[in-house]
């Protein structure tokens, strides 16, 4: 069986373009955000934990909530969740409780500890924020516009793998 690509007008090629732009453009941003995260850490000396741990600590902020929960509310994008979280509590970075309601469920929050990595994070995020403005990348209607959009695809992206079957 052969398959033949589908025959695009002029409008339907930039639009795929575009998409297929974007899609890698998400992929890096999310590398790079690793990337500066983790050397913002390795300036501070701050090594025991990873920029995916540091980030699940900054998402989950001042919130108590279950593993499940984590990738519910979007906090946490990784598969191995159950890993991270064990080692944020072996470090000292979380507190876990067994639920009262569901006693197989565990509710975690933050340590002191965990919302020290969380303030480094906010202000490192803030420096971004003010040299975006400083060096005019982008200003909050740019920002309201870009995540506009990425929410229109996440929304699109979610109904595709809500209606699947």
């Amino acid at each position: 069986m052969t398959l033949h690509a589908p025959v695009l007008d002029g409008s339907q090629k930039l639009l795929l373009a575009g998409y297929l732009e974007s899609l890698s453009l998400v992929e890096r941003l999310h590398r790079l955000l690793l990337d500066v995260v983790k050397d913002e850490f390795e300036r501070l000396g701050l090594l025991e934990i990873n920029p995916v741990q540091a980030l699940l600590l900054f998402n989950i902020g001042e919130n108590e909530v279950t593993a499940g929960e984590l990738k519910s509310r979007g906090y946490y994008q990784g598969s191995n969740v159950s890993y991270n979280l064990k080692k944020l509590v072996d470090l000292g970075y979380m507190h876990h409780q067994r639920s009262e309601a569901d006693r197989r469920s565990v509710r975690v929050r933050l340590t002191e500890k965990g919302r020290g990595v969380r303030r480094i994070l906010t202000e490192l995020f803030m420096r971004h924020a003010d040299a975006f403005l400083a060096r005019a990348i982008i200003d909050a209607a740019g920002m309201e516009d870009v995540n506009r959009s990425l929410k229109r695809m996440e929304r699109f992206w979610t109904d595709q793998i809500r209606y699947i079957y």
